[in-house]
C-alpha cells in the first residue's frame, strides 16, 4: 500500500471527502487520484491535520494506524492493595493546582488499574467534556493526568489539562506565547487558539493517556 492509498483510508475513516481534504491542505484536487512521493512539508501538514495517526504508520505502513491502542481499564475496589488510579470529577480536579490538594475517598467516582500506565505516575482522571479537542479526544473520553510539578518540564505542542481560577479546568495543546502567556490550541479546527495569562494558571497537568469507558 502506498502513502496515497494509506492518506485515503485515513479520510475514509474519518469520513472526510477527498475534496475537503485537499481544499484544507491547500493541494490540488488530483492531489490523491495516484500514488504520488510526498514532501517532507505535506507529510508534516497531514500529521498536523491528523494529529491522532501514526506517523511511521503514514510513512511505511508499519503499525496501527492510530498512535495509541485504547489500554484496558479495570474498574477496582481500592481496599484490595493494588495501586490504583483515582476517577474524579472535573470539580474536583479543578483543585489540582493547590499546594494542599488532595483528593479524599469521597471525592473518587471510581479507581481504575490501567496496566499501561502502571509506571507513568499517574495523579488522577477525568472525563473529556465537549469536542474542542476532538479527533484526538471525544467528549466522554477518559485521560489520565500526571500533575507538572516544575514549569520547566511543560513539554510544549503536547496536551495540558490547565487549572485556572476563572474557567475552571481547561484540556488544550499548549505552546510558549512570550513570557506573561501561554497559547492554548484545539486539536478541533473549529475552536481558535487563545491565550492564557499565567496569572490565570493555578496548575498544569500533563494528558499522559485515554481509555473509552463502555
Amino acid at each position: 500500500m502506498s502513502i496515497t492509498e494509506r492518506i485515503l483510508k485515513v479520510i475514509d475513516n474519518k469520513d472526510i471527502t477527498k475534496y475537503k481534504f485537499c481544499k484544507d491542505l491547500g493541494v490540488s484536487k488530483g492531489f490523491l487520484d495516484k500514488p504520488r512521493e510526498i514532501s517532507t512539508d505535506k507529510y508534516a501538514n497531514i500529521l498536523s491535520y491528523f494529529p491522532d495517526i501514526s506517523p511511521e504508520w503514514l510513512l511505511t505502513g508499519s503499525g496501527s494506524m492510530f498512535k495509541n491502542e485504547q489500554p484496558e481499564a479495570t474498574k477496582i475496589d481500592p481496599t484490595d492493595g493494588v495501586n490504583t488510579i483515582p476517577f474524579v470529577s472535573l470539580s474536583v480536579a479543578a483543585g489540582f493546582g493547590s499546594a494542599d490538594f488532595k483528593i479524599e475517598a469521597t471525592d473518587v467516582k471510581a479507581y481504575y488499574v490501567v496496566p499501561k500506565f502502571k509506571d507513568r505516575k499517574i495523579d488522577f482522571m477525568i472525563e473529556v467534556a465537549g469536542s474542542s479537542m476532538y479527533p484526538k479526544y471525544n467528549s466522554g473520553d477518559v485521560i489520565a493526568c500526571k500533575i507538572i510539578k516544575e514549569s520547566q518540564f511543560i513539554q510544549w505542542n503536547r496536551v495540558h489539562v490547565i487549572a485556572t481560577r476563572e474557567q475552571g479546568l481547561i484540556v488544550k495543546r499548549i505552546k510558549e506565547n512570550g513570557g506573561d502567556s501561554i497559547l492554548a490550541i484545539s486539536d478541533n479546527k473549529d475552536y481558535p487558539p487563545f491565550s492564557i495569562p499565567l496569572e490565570e494558571i493555578t496548575g498544569i497537568a500533563l494528558v499522559v493517556g485515554v481509555i473509552r469507558l463502555e
